[in-house]
């Protein structure tokens, strides 16, 4: 019996994964669950699942939810803040965490269980864009298990030979083929971007996602992100990754072969299908999920992406290449951007300026540690908010 912690088991990719574990009562226990502040949803899990722990973001919220416990005489023990995060992440018990926290906040939790040497099933792609080879190397010193869990990196994933970090070149791989939906405003003309309201943006086409991903798809900047992940999972650069817009989101990406070869992993867009995977790897499990109907899809379609339309793209490579601090500074100045545009505060189309102008003023260090790239990041928070109250 595995026992599991999910970090953010209230989001969308929480819910899918205890979806997929309810399935399975003879192989998963659910250790520990984490919220920011849904006391409500935190306590159904917790009435369902019965987990050992329950974390929330705050205080108050623990203790709503702490009363909530009491009163209805369940057993779990509910606790607060990073600390908790830590303790439920690398607890001796626990085999798998699911690393699910939107954003940097994710990065500290998911850090304490790679240096536990966990399986980490990785949904916060954040969390490896900040702290690039220090993550990997962290991973290989303490012997934990990094499975991808978005869509394209568990594409590209089980694409890839067995031993596919021994390097590209030797394994005879010529590139990666990263898909992308393109987002709800792929065909819409640039000078209505300026429009765009928050609602539109987190409507996306083919996934229910959360309100900062959503935008983050709508902007692609969620794929420059995945564009930074894919370098460091597959220890390759993005000269050797290529984007390929392809609005049914069926090819959840490609690796193509010095032959000639293309592997692609297909499926509905799912993310239980992905979960699935990451929890039973090297098995496969049930997850949930209809099979695909090739017959009612009846084609697929692939463009290049548009990077007018799209800057975040080439913002996402500049800052890889670049090294250092500055994939951190990019994702920060991301963060605030979006939260800044949730707000009404920046239109749609600023948010890529916004992200820019923190880029260039904002100076990235290299041969970074830890402590830096948290400096940084906050350092790229600030710039942002300065810009944003100046009105960019």
């Amino acid at each position: 019996m595995k026992q599991i912690t999910i970090l953010g088991a209230t989001g969308s990719i929480g819910l899918s994964t205890l979806d997929v574990i309810s399935s399975h009562p003879d192989k998963y226990t659910v250790f520990a669950l984490t919220a920011n502040v849904n006391v409500e949803e935190m306590y159904r899990q917790c009435c369902v699942f019965n987990p050992r722990y329950a974390v929330m973001g705050c205080t108050d919220s623990a203790q709503a939810l702490r009363e909530l416990i009491k009163k209805h005489e369940l057993q779990t023990d509910v606790i607060s803040g990073e600390e908790g995060l830590k303790q439920v992440s690398e607890h001796p018990v626990v085999d798998m965490v699911m690393a699910a926290i939107v954003g940097a906040a994710g990065l500290k939790p998911t850090l304490a269980a790679v240096h536990a040497g966990k399986r980490i099933l990785l949904a916060n792609k954040e969390a490896l864009v900040m702290t690039g080879s220090l993550f990997m190397a962290a991973a290989k010193k303490a012997g934990a298990e990094i499975l991808p869990i978005d869509s394209e990196h568990n594409a590209i994933y089980q694409c890839m030979p067995a031993d596919y970090r021994s390097g590209m070149a030797l394994k005879h791989i010529r590139r990666i083929l990263l898909t992308a939906s393109g987002g709800p405003f792929r065909n819409t003309p640039l000078s209505e971007l300026k429009h765009v309201t928050p609602d539109q943006a987190c409507k996306h086409p083919n996934w229910s996602m959360g309100r900062k991903i959503s935008v983050d798809s709508a902007t692609m900047m969620n794929k420059g992100l995945e564009l930074i992940e894919a370098c460091w999972l597959f220890d390759t650069t993005p000269d050797n990754v290529q984007v390929h817009v392809h609005p049914e989101s069926i090819i959840h990406s490609m690796v193509e072969y010095d032959d000639g070869s293309v592997l692609a992993q297909m499926g509905s867009p799912d993310m239980r299908t992905p979960i699935a995977y990451g929890l039973g790897w090297p098995e496969r499990i049930e997850s949930g999920v209809s099979s695909l109907d090739l017959f009612k899809i009846g084609q697929l379609n692939f463009e290049q992406p548009d990077e007018e339309r799209f800057p975040c793209l080439r913002l996402a490579a500049e800052a890889y290449r670049k090294g250092g601090t500055a994939c951190a500074i990019l994702n920060a100045a991301n963060e605030q951007a979006v939260e800044a545009f949730l707000n009404k505060q920046i239109r749609f189309d600023q948010i890529a300026v916004l992200i820019e102008r923190v880029m260039a003023m904002v100076e990235p260090r290299q041969q970074a540690d830890f402590d830096m790239i948290f400096e940084d990041d906050l350092a790229a928070r600030e710039m942002a908010a300065k810009l944003i109250e100046q009105g960019l």
